[in-house]
């Protein structure tokens, strides 16, 4: 059994942190703590954080769900892809992406064009676990969540290998997995 590799020390995270010259998009499913963990990364990194489920729905004046629900998925992405190209446009640190996202063809090209794309990984019974906790995600509303996660990872991850980096999140504190995004950043760079 081999040694996970040393995360980085605060002195290292500033050296790092002046490499990055472009916005670090977090991608992956419903529930494996993009926002959470994007909060905890920007103060890391010492940049800002948005999530732009948030910057959807305040450009909406609606939330998410009533988005869905009155005008449907399809409005919803392409909103989605809007609002995501005006976010990295504007060099956001830390962008914390809806689920669905990184899917759809533009949105992934604009990513990874002139993003870090991180895909944040793990497995469907956390992913159960994490979004049983709220019940405003519209996608688990009709069916059994683990049966629609576990599809939806099955279909999302050809998209999501796509990002420039993995990292799995574990149970642990959101400030290991920061870490460890910070330091796959750092071999990537």
């Amino acid at each position: 059994m081999t040694a996970a590799p040393a995360l980085p020390e605060h002195s290292d995270i500033a050296a790092i942190a002046a490499r990055i010259t472009r916005p670090v998009v977090l991608v992956g499913l419903m529930g494996v703590g993009k926002s959470t963990v994007g909060r905890k990364l920007a103060s890391m990194l010492g940049r800002d954080f948005i999530d732009a489920d948030d910057a959807i729905a305040e450009a909406a004046q609606r939330s998410i769900p009533e988005i869905f629900e009155a005008f449907g998925e399809a409005h919803f992405r392409d909103g989605e892809r809007r609002v995501i190209a005006r976010l990295i446009d504007e060099g956001r640190g830390v962008i914390a992406t809806g689920g669905g996202a990184f899917v759809d063809p533009v949105t992934r090209a604009a990513v990874l064009e002139r993003g870090i794309a991180v895909w944040i990984d793990c497995d469907v019974d956390t992913l159960v676990e994490r979004t049983a906790r709220r019940n405003t995600r519209p996608l688990l509303q009709n069916g059994d969540p683990r049966e629609i996660l576990s599809r939806l990872a099955q279909e999302r991850a050809p998209f999501y290998g796509e990002a420039h980096i993995r990292v799995v999140s574990e149970t642990g504190p959101h400030a290991d997995t920061a870490r460890a995004i910070i330091e796959a950043i750092n071999q990537w760079l």
